[in-house]
């Protein structure tokens, strides 16, 4: 599979690469910019914070696991979800970010999904549900894919969404204005993002009703 034939590549890169951390100087580190969106709109006090991959070595990224995550301690993080494959987390030389993030305390969420493309209703569901829990327990949240524009992006507009004052481009227009022009990439998001409420209330009423099955068994 291509996710295999990744996994080797990054591995082969990985054997042959001996320049640690250290000797990229500091000041050519790309910087991790994290962008907090304000929930106003969904009645909740809380701000989301949306980054890229932290630590990622990829291309002209050249970050530093350390340094990002001292970067998250200091903006207040304590709950981070993350979209990024396993394969893609090697290929991007972060093989042990979830472990890294676990060591320092923060509460990881690995929710992965395809770049460039959406999440099945049922685990978008799980993660919208795990998300308010997060927000509404007042714990500082953080979510992130690769570039943090299409998945993420995807997922804190789905967010909005649940707000009914919101129309779908009033939600993208949110989201660009404190993310940048990128967020929600893809015609498949983009069209994920139109049904989402639709298809949301149509697999709660769905789920409600099996519940409600199995309890008058």
């Amino acid at each position: 599979s291509s996710e295999a034939s990744v996994f080797c590549s990054a591995m082969r890169t990985s054997e042959f690469d001996s320049s640690s951390e250290e000797e990229v100087e500091e000041e050519q580190l790309t910087p991790l910019h994290v962008s907090w969106v304000p929930l106003s709109v969904v009645e909740c006090s809380q701000f989301l914070g949306i980054c890229g991959l932290p630590g990622c070595r990829y291309k002209d990224i050249r970050r530093s696991l350390d340094r990002d995550m001292e970067e998250l301690q200091n903006q207040g993080v304590q709950e981070v979800f993350v979209f990024c494959t396993r394969a893609e987390l090697h290929w991007y030389r972060v093989p042990s970010l979830l472990d890294a993030y676990r060591q320092r305390g923060f509460s990881v969420h690995h929710m992965p999904f395809p770049d460039g493309d959406v999440p099945e209703l049922e685990q978008c569901s799980q993660i919208l549900e795990e998300l308010q829990a997060s927000l509404e327990n007042n714990r500082r949240t953080l979510i992130h894919c690769y570039g943090g524009l299409g998945r993420s992006g995807l997922i804190a507009a789905c967010l909005l969404r649940l707000s009914e004052t919101l129309t779908e481009n009033q939600v993208i227009e949110i989201l660009r204005e404190h993310r940048g022009g990128g967020a929600i990439q893809t015609v498949k998001q983009y069209n994920f993002l139109h049904q989402f409420r639709e298809k949301y209330s149509a697999y709660l009423e769905r789920r409600e009703a099996s519940l409600e099955r199995s309890v008058s068994r």
